[in-house]
């Protein structure tokens, strides 16, 4: 391993850490990936919270969690370097308002449809368990996936996977689906023929979407072009392009309404059970019922967005504000 390679720690069944390392990838940052096994997993023992990706930085030896965080530690850390920020902050902020739906609530799709189907549950439990467990055989080994898929289906209903909410999060991955699949294809990304901090955000959650058998039919039946992009975006080291947002536009605009009518509400609920110090996140998304515990990280997650939009600069808030009104993002992020 060269001596200024990062190493990154992580799971193949792990959409953040699918996430970071197409990012190394596409950046052409020497790294070394290191799936998180027992054989590993003490060289990051120390880390809190224990969550994966974990990235270690090659100078000091750091150890540093979060995708998102770490993603945009690697834009100050090489600037020049293939950067995944498109250079307009107009641009830039609607890239990050992408990325944070991908991340907080594509993720609800993921987890959906990896648990709720008996069949896919017990294919991803034993996945899971191979991945992190290579050594274990026979009784070990099922024993290892009986007791994942127990615990992660026991978790559905903490993120909001739950039987009642299955027709919002179905609507929504086929929604995402009948958006992306006419547009994804060839060099093509949110703002141009170059990928940006939201296209591995997306990628990420699909990177599981498109391989985990129940969403994986849904995906072949409804936009097969989406499973080609996922594959060809998990390593696009050799993806030469260039900043065009006038090529994304339309997408741009179709994912916005999704986060305005879907996401953006769900946000602005979980904040305010959380500050009213209620049980349940209550609220209707497209005319159904969405019910959940709520979940203090992404209270954090939307006033970051709040504070981004409040920090533009008056020039790129007017040249957004149409759109977002357009999208009903605005009145949602004011």
């Amino acid at each position: 391993m060269n001596a200024e390679s990062y190493r990154l720690y992580g799971g193949n069944p792990s959409p953040y850490s699918r996430k970071l390392r197409a990012i190394l990838r596409y950046r052409r940052l020497p790294h070394v990936w290191k799936v998180g096994t027992p054989d590993t997993l003490p060289e990051i023992a120390q880390v809190r919270p224990r969550l994966i990706p974990v990235l270690r930085i090659p100078e000091t030896g750091e150890l540093r969690v979060d995708s998102t965080p770490l993603a945009l530690l690697l834009e100050q850390r090489h600037p020049d370097q293939r950067s995944i920020l498109p250079p307009d902050p107009a641009d830039a902020f609607v890239c990050h308002l992408l990325e944070d739906f991908a991340d907080e609530w594509l993720t609800k799709l993921m987890f959906h449809y990896r648990w709720h189907e008996d069949a896919t549950a017990d294919w991803a439990s034993h996945w899971i368990v191979r991945d992190a467990m290579p050594a274990a055989t026979g009784k070990a080994h099922d024993q290892a996936a009986r007791m994942f898929h127990e615990r992660q289906r026991g978790r559905m209903a903490m993120v909001g996977c739950t039987p009642g909410n299955a027709p919002v999060i179905e609507a929504s991955y086929e929604r995402l689906l009948d958006v992306l699949g006419p547009f994804v294809g060839g060099a093509q990304y949110l703002f141009g023929s170059r990928p940006s901090l939201a296209d591995f955000a997306l990628y990420g959650q699909l990177a599981q979407l498109t391989i985990d058998p129940w969403p994986q039919r849904v995906c072949r039946a409804r936009a097969p072009a989406v499973e080609s992009w996922v594959i060809t975006l998990d390593d696009a080291a050799g993806i030469e392009g260039e900043w065009q947002p006038e090529r994304g536009a339309a997408v741009r605009k179709a994912l916005l309404e999704m986060v305005g009518a879907e996401y953006l509400p769900f946000l602005r609920a979980n904040a305010a059970a959380l500050d009213a110090g209620r049980a349940r996140v209550e609220l209707e998304i497209r005319g159904r019922a969405f019910v959940q515990e709520p979940f203090g990280y992404q209270q954090k997650c939307y006033a970051e967005l709040r504070r981004r939009w409040q920090s533009l600069d008056a020039a790129a808030r007017t040249t957004l504000e149409p759109l977002l009104e357009e999208t009903g993002c605005l009145a949602l992020l004011a």
